[in-house]
């Protein structure tokens, strides 16, 4: 028998008023878009979040992690060089102005690469570390595969338009939160607003580091193909959002949309915690057991990121197949919790058993057995 417990706890019945408002939805003038909760990896918004695309130089992002990788594992440091071949030297689009047959600091072509968009420094890095581009190409999809990135493929360390050269929104939110989170020794040089090599200074391109948003990341991106496309992140009040929209039409597009987006994310969505780790959330109903229910316990903390429209439309509910039988260990998952709204994804979590139950004797299961046929035999039929 299928039981569905609804339980709501404090503010979370009003879930029961009617009425309550619906805020619009968000849009976007971006082809594809992600919004997301850097502390818990929430999706705040999404569009065609899963569609692969052509990322253009946001692709870098992914050359500069590798790179990360191999700094923080110890096998390169930033004073080690790296030389330029004739290949980097010759490369086209933005540059870092390499000059070939030069031995250069990785710590120079990290901020060549991050601040000036080289693809000049993006050879010189894909060939110091795995010999040849194409080589490093593949360390690049291996590596996206070794941290949750199902779908991005790799052709080139620069994101020069290439068929082979895909990504979606999606996985390049959970790139931008990997290189955030896993190195923020490094994280810094994105918020480098200019550097300058080989006598030539130049602005760094991400236009959100020039606005009043906290914003302290990541990396542009734009090619015939791809359009104008932007991966930022901001802090405000302590929380940090990342962003990814691309397929805008313009600098100015994608400069507004992203300033736009992210100030929405701050504006609308909160963090609500909602229960303790080893806080008790319900009970769930027992058969045969020396107790007629046993109480559910979370165990780790729940913090949902909501608008602060959804909050009155939240549910709670506690789902088990049951009566659970007894006997029944502490510790035994034995049902879910699962919190919905109607314009988010559900969240669902374990709940176990907080107690042993132990089981009836023969009489006592016998007398159960009876109590219960009387129960469902005096039930209202459907």
């Amino acid at each position: 028998m299928k039981q569905l417990i609804s339980a709501f706890f404090g503010f979370l019945a009003l879930v029961t008023l009617s009425g309550a408002g619906r805020a619009a939805p968000i849009e976007t003038r971006g082809e594809y878009a992600v919004l997301m909760d850097a502390d818990s990896g929430a999706i705040l918004f999404e569009k065609n979040a899963d569609t692969l695309m052509a990322p253009a130089s946001m692709s870098k992002l992914m050359t500069t992690a590798v790179l990360f990788h191999q700094l923080k594992q110890g096998n390169l440091a930033l004073d080690d060089t790296f030389h330029v071949s004739k290949k980097a030297w010759r490369m086209g689009g933005s540059k870092m102005y390499v000059l070939v047959d030069t031995d250069i600091r990785i710590e120079d072509l990290i901020q060549g690469i991050v601040v000036q968009s080289g693809n000049d420094a993006c050879v010189v890095v894909a060939e110091g570390i795995s010999g040849t581009e194409d080589a490093f190409a593949k360390e690049m999809t291996r590596y996206a595969r070794e941290i949750g990135m199902k779908k991005s493929i790799f052709a080139n360390a620069t994101g020069w338009p290439d068929p082979g050269q895909k990504m979606t929104a999606r996985e390049l939110a959970i790139l931008a939160r990997k290189i955030i989170t896993d190195f923020p020794e490094y994280y810094h040089y994105f918020s480098e607003k200019e550097f300058t090599w080989s006598d030539i200074t130049q602005p760094n391109r991400n236009p959100v580091l020039y606005a009043d948003i906290g914003a302290d990341g990541l990396k542009t991106g734009h090619t015939e193909e791809s359009g104008y496309g932007l991966v930022a992140s901001a802090v405000q009040d302590g929380r940090r959002l990342i962003l990814v929209v691309n397929g805008l039409s313009s600098e100015h597009e994608r400069s507004t949309e992203a300033q736009r987006l992210l100030r929405i994310g701050f504006r609308e969505f909160k963090p609500y915690d909602l229960y303790q780790g080893g806080q008790i959330v319900g009970k769930a109903d027992v058969w045969q057991g020396a107790r007629s229910d046993v109480d559910l316990e979370i165990r780790d903390p729940l913090k949902v990121i909501l608008r602060k429209s959804d909050r009155r439309r939240m549910k709670v509910s506690i789902n088990y197949v049951g009566p659970v039988v007894a006997p029944i260990e502490k510790g035994k998952q034995v049902a879910e919790l699962r919190v919905t709204t109607p314009d988010g994804p559900q969240i669902v979590r374990p709940l176990y058993a907080a107690e042993d139950v132990e089981k009836l004797g023969l009489l006592g299961r016998l007398w159960d057995a009876v109590v219960h046929l009387v129960k469902v035999r005096l039930a209202p039929s459907a």
